[in-house]
């Protein structure tokens, strides 16, 4: 998959904030990680919502919740590998 320019971006940010989304993406590691993660303030819970850090985005990475480990995570946009997401 390629995200390399803000449309892209834009469309798997809309992607995440209305739902689920499994990404598959490469680790700076090189090991290869599935996260099912969203960007959707209803599947967030309220104690782990963003508090508006003031932290600069990046063009790069994105920080997602890890529906998992119930916590947040970040991957590189151009280290995804392939989406999975309902309609």
């Amino acid at each position: 998959m390629l995200f390399n320019d803000d449309d892209s971006k834009d469309w798997l940010c809309g992607l995440l904030k209305d739902g689920k989304v499994s990404v598959t993406f490469e680790k700076k590691d090189g090991t290869i990680r599935e996260m099912n993660c969203t960007l959707s303030e209803q599947m967030i819970p309220v104690e782990k919502t963003p508090k508006g850090s003031g932290k600069v985005k990046s063009k790069e990475a994105i920080a997602v919740f890890d529906l998992d480990v119930s916590d947040w995570r970040s991957f590189r946009f151009d280290s995804v590998k392939s989406l999975n997401f309902g309609l």
